[in-house]
C-alpha cells in the first residue's frame, strides 16, 4: 500500500508540480530509502511487511534519520531526505490518508557554515588582469574587475551601477545593497585608471 502512495507522489510531482529529472530522482531515492529502512523485502521471497500508515510518527521519522546519522550520512544528505519525507507525507495529509505530518515535528539537522574561501593576493592580481586590455570588451572588464577589487561590492551590485553612482575625482561610489541599503564606498588609483583606458 505505501508503495502505492509513493509512485501516486511521484507522479503528482512529475505531472502536477512540473519538477525537474534531477530533483525527481533525489525525491524517489530518498524515499525509497525510507521504505526500504520500514518494509525491508525478504531475501528470500522478495515480500515485505508494511507498516500501516497511522503507525507511522515521528519516533519512526527519528530512528530512520538516526540510522542514517549512525551511517555517517552527511547532514545535508540527512536534512534533504527529511525534507522529501514532510513533502510526502503532506501530500498523504492533503489526499485526505493522514490527519496530520509526523516529519514536521522532527528538526532538521543543524548545518555546519562553512567559511566562504578567498584568493590569495596573487591570485586576485592574476583574475583583475585576466581580461585582454587591447580589445574594448578587455577594457570594459578590467575596468570592472578592478572597480570590484578596490571596493568589494557585490556582482550583482556592482552590474546595476551608472556613471551617476561613481564620484572619480573624490574617488568614491553610491551602492544599493540588500534590502535597497545604501552606502558610499572608497577606491583607489588603479580602477579610475582602468575606467579611463575604457572610457
Amino acid at each position: 500500500m505505501l508503495d502505492e502512495f509513493l509512485t501516486q507522489f511521484l507522479e503528482h510531482l512529475r505531472y502536477e508540480r512540473n519538477l525537474s529529472e534531477h530533483t525527481l530522482r533525489n525525491y524517489e531515492s530518498d524515499l525509497q530509502q525510507f521504505y526500504d529502512y520500514l518494509a525491508p523485502a525478504n531475501p528470500k521471497t522478495g515480500k515485505r511487511n508494511e507498516p500501516a500508515l497511522t503507525d507511522l510518527d515521528h519516533i519512526t521519522v527519528r530512528e530512520w534519520l538516526a540510522t542514517l546519522h549512525t551511517a555517517q550520512k552527511q547532514k545535508t544528505s540527512i536534512a534533504r531526505k527529511l525534507s522529501a519525507l514532510r513533502t510526502f507525507f503532506q501530500f498523504l495529509v492533503r489526499e485526505g490518508m493522514l490527519e496530520m505530518n509526523p516529519a514536521k515535528l522532527v528538526s532538521t539537522p543543524r548545518l555546519e557554515k562553512k567559511l566562504p574561501k578567498h584568493l590569495s593576493i596573487e591570485e586576485a592580481i592574476k583574475f583583475v588582469e585576466t581580461p585582454n586590455a587591447e580589445t574594448d570588451l578587455g577594457k570594459r572588464d578590467r575596468a570592472m574587475l578592478e572597480l570590484m577589487y578596490a571596493t568589494g561590492v557585490r556582482v550583482a551590485e556592482l552590474t546595476k551601477l551608472n556613471l551617476g553612482h561613481i564620484d572619480f575625482k573624490n574617488r568614491l561610489i553610491r551602492v544599493t545593497g540588500k534590502r535597497r541599503k545604501e552606502r558610499i564606498v572608497l577606491f583607489g588609483e588603479p580602477a579610475v585608471e582602468a575606467r579611463r583606458r575604457y572610457l
